[in-house]
């Protein structure tokens, strides 16, 4: 066996059974293995002569799917597992969206299984593995499925899957080992959001042009001055600084450019909640489950309100439908409103 692959099983093993023996998050070990088994480093060295480092996905046959930000300094850069190294031969690159596919020289590792990112819901568990702060061996992070963004034909997932500097173009997997997302940003401060870009962009990034010349530049559009953001971004620091005036105004934009939103219908009615104004805060939660009746986060609300209210029909209604999607969640509405079995 393949020295870098066979010190591969043997970390993974031990990583696994660390975190995941006793933890309450259902995964498929056997596809993991291969989930873990497909992440690369990626490196090169800068102007300065310091090494810059990065993840990056196998997703074909010697094709590694990363970000493009990996090379905006270094001119040779090349892919690694352990001591083994492989020469980039060429990349096509989607600067503004953030993802490169490259073409490596032999590489002797098996592709990874797509999943969609448009197929995840709310609650669903993820687990996140790259070379976080450019350790040798991939690190993972389990976590929960937040929202799914509507953007450029695709959905920008956020999650509570942490990742650090040196995950950037690290993989975002499902339950079942399949490839979701690449890791790629984080809002600013210790209680971050965490982001990932849809696998679905790869089918669009494999028509581009060959390119054989590094470093490659230009912005992201997560790199864009505040006000020209997707508005998913614009909220987050304001939600996460409980500034719900300001998350208020970001949401109330977002609705008027996007009325087909139902996450900008909630993160409005989340504000609105917060600020005292819970009739409006209703109706907005209402219309983000009109547009997604899986909206868990909306749903909740509405049957918090309801309890609030004394509206145990209302409860009720919210248990049931909470019930048809997450179990777990349900019980926890219960627990909440303070309904001694299901509401």
């Amino acid at each position: 066996m393949h020295r870098a692959l066979a010190l591969g099983l043997a970390v993974f093993s031990a990583l696994f059974s660390l975190i995941f023996t006793s933890s309450t998050y259902a995964y498929d070990r056997d596809k993991l293995m291969g989930s873990f088994l497909s992440i690369v480093m990626v490196r090169g060295y800068n102007p300065d002569g310091s090494l810059a480092y990065g993840s990056g996905v196998v997703v074909g046959e010697n094709k590694v799917m990363t970000n493009c930000h990996i090379f905006r300094q270094t001119k040779q850069p090349w892919v690694s597992r352990g001591e083994d190294t492989y020469a980039i031969i060429s990349v096509q690159a989607d600067r503004y969206h953030d993802v490169c596919l490259l073409t490596a020289d032999n590489l002797p590792f098996k592709p990874i299984p797509l999943g969609k990112a448009s197929d995840m819901t709310k609650g669903q568990e993820v687990i996140a593995i790259g070379h976080s702060s450019g350790t040798p061996a991939p690190l993972t992070s389990a976590g929960t499925l937040k929202s799914l963004y509507d953007y450029n034909n695709g959905k920008v997932i956020r999650t509570t899957a942490r990742f650090a500097m040196g995950a950037s173009g690290s993989g975002l997997f499902n339950g079942e080992g399949q490839l979701i997302g690449i890791n790629t940003f984080k809002s600013p401060g210790r209680s971050a959001y965490f982001y990932a870009l849809p696998v679905e962009w790869l089918a669009e990034l494999q028509k581009l042009p060959t390119e054989t010349k590094f470093p490659i530049d230009g912005k992201a559009f997560w790199e864009e001055e505040d006000l020209q953001k997707p508005f998913f971004m614009q909220m987050a620091l304001p939600e996460i600084k409980q500034d719900w005036a300001k998350l208020a105004e970001v949401a109330e934009r977002w609705t008027k450019a996007e009325p087909g939103s139902t996450e900008a219908w909630y993160e409005l009615g989340h504000a609105r909640e917060n600020m005292g104004i819970k009739t409006e805060a209703e109706q907005a939660y209402r219309q983000s489950v009109a547009l997604d009746a899986h909206n868990t986060d909306a749903l909740f609300r509405i049957g918090v309100l309801a309890s609030e209210k004394g509206d145990k029909i209302e409860m009720h209604s919210i248990n049931l439908a909470l019930l048809d999607i997450d179990k777990e969640l349900a019980d926890e509405f219960s627990k909440i409103v303070g309904c001694a079995t299901q509401c």
